[in-house]
């Protein structure tokens, strides 16, 4: 039809081949090749293709070609579109040198679009070359150094980069605290938020959003109390997700009931965050009835039903839980996503039902994920199942997944069962391919310091006067508490270091607390945060000596709260 030369029209078709259409860049490119002088909108439309395309780099040499091109025709010179595609390409092809050499005179923006890129692409040697070579350098380029190095976990140049900084305004300090936190440098984070008020600086919504993150990450909940003090003082209450943080801080610390007044005092509008943040509170502290109670309450406001579903599944409330389930696709027209099936699945293999829960997962309308066959691989250790735990741990080898915890869990199932030649071929197995399984770590905060045990580890003044009173007390629960270890059902977890102890009344749950005792005055509740799921025989211990020695103790594992209280636990030996 003689339109091959019309610019919009031949714009319309290279669109569509370099970008709508998958596939088609090949015959984009012919395409444009037989154009007569492109101009640049389509060298722009070209390098947009290949930068969404598996080979981001000829972005970059179709942009050097652009750039010969604007010598002579004005109209192919590169604005602000051909940068922010070739940017994007760069990024994705892993490195910006190529682009960023053919400019004559970059400015800041250019610089730190580089520094990104590098970061991006993993190349953290170019990333601190070019840092070093810029000419000048912004508030953005410290903090994309210092969030740089946050994410490729190198806390040595993002506390060099941090001490080098001459002037620092609100937005870095909250950039510091949010890179110590992702990294789990919780006494850190304390440390610069204290150095922040010394200094008279007005944390932002950032900041006092990271600190009560960290905080519940460590279980500091006298820290918290201090965070929580100090926003109701300085006027940020009335930020919603300021709130919204401080009910998660004080669910995962341990004090449901303070994170439900937050809620029930925040002077602004409650969101969705707002009610699932409590609803997950509850959930963890298997506060199953309250959690659907609360339910009701915030239907109005909008709905989330992963957390309820959660609570049900700890609380053992199987009838209220399905009843949820079924209520999502028919009264509220949701459709479940993996997240509600794999609550689903927790809710039947918690309760011992192993078969149901395997029937539900071979119904699912969509392909079960390693969560969901791992769920179910943990319900068959708890229960003992030794012929479904071998068939869901070859669903999970067909994912071609290698996870140290779902070898741990079937070494459990052999042991319980007494076949100790299959545990001996599991572990002997785990050796061979290199796997190792996750150390156990427990976290206690006195006197608004953390202190971190690791059964085995090697002893300093802190953990021999943990070693000195564990002792004490477990002499003293022998005889008065008439304690018994439960050896089989306990060392067998998937722990590390403390399997190359002996005796389970070494396990670091047991150092924290034993610590806990004694340095806290008589009467304060112990807090304890865990990595991993509490074993049988640290449960029993934790009921013995809250009724023992008459103390509040608080234990979080990777799952759940356990409230120990005049020898019993809000769990209901129940998890």
């Amino acid at each position: 039809m003689g339109l091959f030369s019309d610019p919009y029209i031949f714009g319309k078709l290279l669109h569509h081949c370099s970008v709508t259409i998958s596939d088609f860049l090949d015959y984009a490119t012919r395409l444009f090749l037989h154009y007569p002088n492109p101009n640049v909108f389509l060298y722009n439309t070209l390098i947009r293709g290949f930068s969404e395309s598996p080979r981001p780099q000829n972005s970059i040499t179709t942009f050097i070609e652009m750039r010969r091109e604007s010598s002579l025709f004005s109209s192919v010179a590169p604005d602000s579109f051909t940068f922010a595609f070739l940017l994007k390409a760069a990024a994705n092809y892993g490195t910006l040198m190529p682009v960023f050499d053919e400019m004559l005179e970059p400015n800041v923006v250019a610089w730190n679009a580089a520094v990104t890129a590098c970061f991006r692409g993993g190349d953290l040697e170019s990333s601190e070359r070019l840092f070093e070579s810029m000419p000048f350098k912004d508030s953005t380029s410290w903090n994309l150094m210092l969030a740089g190095y946050a994410k490729a976990g190198e806390m040595e140049m993002v506390r060099k980069v941090f001490s080098e900084m001459e002037v620092k305004d609100d937005v870095l300090w909250s950039s510091m605290i949010t890179a110590l936190t992702q990294n789990g440098c919780f006494d850190e984070v304390f440390s610069v938020f204290m150095d922040l008020q010394r200094l008279g600086l007005r944390p932002n919504e950032v900041s006092l959003t990271g600190v009560p993150s960290a905080c519940a990450q460590a279980g500091a909940f006298e820290f918290g109390r201090v965070v929580h003090g100090f926003v109701e003082k300085s006027g940020f209450s009335w930020i919603i997700q300021v709130n919204n943080t401080l009910i998660d801080m004080y669910s995962k610390c341990g004090n449901v009931s303070m994170a439900r007044l937050v809620l029930e005092t925040m002077p602004a509008m409650k969101n969705i965050v707002s009610w699932t943040s409590m609803i997950a509170g509850l959930a963890m502290h298997g506060h199953g009835e309250e959690a659907i109670q609360l339910l009701h309450e915030m239907e109005e406001s909008g709905i989330t039903f992963v957390p309820v579903l959660y609570a049900c599944s700890h609380a053992g409330l199987i009838e209220q839980g399905h009843e949820c389930f079924s209520k999502m696709k028919k009264v509220y027209k949701i459709e479940p996503s993996i997240e509600h099936y794999g609550c689903m699945v927790d809710l039947y293999g918690r309760a011992g039902d192993v078969r149901k829960a395997y029937k539900f997962v071979c119904q699912m309308p969509v392909p079960p994920n390693d969560i969901i066959w791992r769920t179910l691989l943990g319900a068959c250790s708890i229960h003992g199942n030794v012929e479904l735990a071998e068939q869901v741990k070859e669903r999970l080898s067909e994912l071609c997944l290698t996870d140290s915890g779902d070898y741990v869990l079937l070494s459990n199932v052999y042991a319980v069962a007494g076949k100790w030649n299959n545990v001996e071929t599991v572990r002997r197995s785990m050796t061979n391919q290199r796997i190792k399984k996750t150390p156990g770590w427990s976290m206690i905060e006195v006197d608004k310091i953390m202190y971190s045990f690791v059964a085995g580890e090697k002893q300093n003044n802190i953990t021999k006067e943990a070693y000195d009173k564990l002792r004490e007390i477990m002499l003293k629960l022998k005889v008065e508490g008439g304690y018994v270890p439960e050896v089989v059902g306990s060392v067998l977890h998937d722990v590390e270091d403390e399997e190359k102890e002996d005796s389970v009344t070494k396990h670091s749950e047991k150092l924290a607390v034993a610590f806990g005792m004694a340095r806290l005055c008589k009467g304060r509740v112990i807090r304890i945060v865990k990595n991993l799921r509490i074993c049988r025989d640290c449960h029993t211990v934790m009921k013995l000596i809250s009724k023992v020695y008459q103390s509040e103790i608080v234990v979080r594992d990777r799952s759940r709260f356990h409230s120990f209280k005049d020898g019993s636990c809000s769990c209901r030996d129940y998890w």
